[in-house]
């Protein structure tokens, strides 16, 4: 009696084993099927990626952007065409199936029209983004002034004026000639009319654009030779249109930006008192420091 309990324990003891062995082969053989449907209709390891929306998160020209993605089964082999407007795009390693995170090198400002395409090239999105035209903020001992540039019209002169600003060389520099009824200059001379070294190279004059030298308009200050512009601009006061281009001849100068806030310090700016200091004339009897100025959009 002892030795048949004992098969029989023994013989549920082989069939539970064998359920144990049938069931995880029964799982694996589900398992592999289920991959390859899925695989089959494009899913998680194939289903074709959804996007549902696009979020900017930060957008500035002349910087990094930072785009949100928003959607389904979305991978890094997803691709986003700016048609070259947003460069060196990437996808940031916080990005998830539910998020991409992407960046890229803003290089215009206005709209930019984006297509997400799936890894065989389809299109499974298209939208605008639009980048607003860059603005920055001078800080000086008179107030502030912003000036808002227009580079897709004046492209050399804006992104010129940008490289100086982005490295900080118009800090502690003055506004050191200033002609009431005409116009304030600075950008090149600290205090004692001293010559602030670090200029890049001259840049090409591109005044035959369609800007006018209108109150309030900003443009490159150079010498009588044409291409000679470096750091130095100057803020129209009144409508100096004979600053204009006129022929190549007679080319004028480029108008690359406008005041958009703080015409009243540019005003206060062109009123102060002025003589001659170390050879130099309309230098203002008190100095007007341009203490900091930083791009602010």
């Amino acid at each position: 009696m002892g030795e048949q309990l004992a098969s029989i324990v023994k013989f549920e003891q082989c069939l539970l084993i064998f359920k144990s062995c049938f069931m995880t082969f029964i799982q694996s053989v589900l398992g592999f099927l289920m991959l390859a449907l899925l695989s089959a209709c494009g899913g998680s390891t194939g289903f074709p990626p959804v996007v549902t929306g696009v979020k900017v998160q930060s957008i500035k020209y002349g910087h990094t952007a930072t785009i949100y993605l928003g959607g389904k089964d979305l991978r890094t082999s997803v691709t986003v065409d700016s048609n070259g407007a947003c460069t060196n795009p990437s996808f940031a390693t916080n990005s998830t199936t539910d998020t991409l995170v992407l960046n890229c090198g803003v290089k215009v400002a206005g709209d930019i029209p984006l297509t997400v395409k799936a890894q065989d090239g389809s299109v499974i999105y298209t939208t605008t983004i639009t980048v607003p035209k860059p603005q920055v903020t001078m800080f000086t001992t008179k107030g502030t002034v912003v000036l808002e540039l227009d580079p897709a019209t004046a492209p050399i002169s804006s992104n010129n004026f940008l490289s100086y600003v982005s490295k900080g060389y118009y800090t502690n520099t003055l506004f050191h000639r200033v002609i009431s009824g005409f116009m304030i200059q600075g950008g090149g001379y600290t205090t004692g009319m001293v010559k602030k070294a670090g200029q890049s190279a001259p840049i090409e004059l591109e005044s035959n654009k369609g800007l006018s030298n209108l109150r309030g308009t900003l443009a490159m200050a150079r010498t009588n030779v044409f291409n000679s512009a470096t750091s130095e601009f100057f803020i129209n006061v009144v409508d100096n249109t004979f600053l204009d281009y006129k022929n190549a001849g007679n080319p004028g100068y480029a108008v690359f930006g406008k005041v958009v806030q703080g015409m009243d310090v540019v005003d206060a700016i062109v009123s102060q008192p002025t003589g001659v200091l170390n050879g130099f004339s309309d230098v203002p009897l008190t100095d007007v420091v341009i203490s900091l100025v930083l791009q602010t959009q």
